[in-house]
């Protein structure tokens, strides 16, 4: 079973992150969800980045706001693609410290970075990196993908008929 593992630094990043729980589950992609502190709990981090993959998960999506050392630390230590996510945190600088501190990885230690608070995109972008192997998830990503398009010019013909 494809598995994306979904982490955040803190129970309170978790209005943020629930919108990737929410999106892979319509993908029927099934979630494992934690909460692991890069400064409070070190050991945890270290043992859920570098044994994720032999628990069946293909994707982790971790979630951090102010300093945000947490989608950087897992990428340094797990094989498996990491997406980050920065999260407007309470004690952040709008949030710009969380986006730099994810986006800025050095050589070698990749970390997919999305928008401020853009855990939805974050479980999207799963779904597309599983896709590549699981043709199931990849028709659900192209249905997605279609209705969002269906959404737009329902919207668009709406309007002109408003305008006219």
């Amino acid at each position: 079973m494809t598995k994306v593992g979904i982490i955040m630094g803190s129970d309170s990043d978790m209005p943020v992150m629930k919108e990737a729980i929410e999106v892979l589950q319509s993908f029927d992609i099934e979630t494992e969800v934690d909460i692991v502190s890069a400064h409070r709990t070190p050991e945890k981090l270290y043992e859920y980045a570098k044994h994720a993959h032999t628990r069946g998960i293909n994707v982790i999506i971790a979630g951090a706001g102010g300093a945000a050392h947490l989608p950087g630390m897992v990428a340094s230590l797990s094989p498996l693609p990491v997406i980050g996510v920065p999260v407007k945190s309470r004690n952040s600088i709008d949030g710009w410290d969380s986006i730099l501190s994810i986006l800025q990885m050095p050589g070698g230690v990749p970390v997919a970075t999305v928008a401020l608070d853009g855990a939805k995109n974050a479980g999207i972008l799963a779904a597309q990196i599983i896709g590549q192997a699981d043709k199931c998830v990849l028709d659900k990503v192209i249905f997605y993908k279609e209705s969002l398009k269906l959404k737009v010019n329902k919207a668009a013909e709406k309007m002109n008929k408003r305008n006219k």
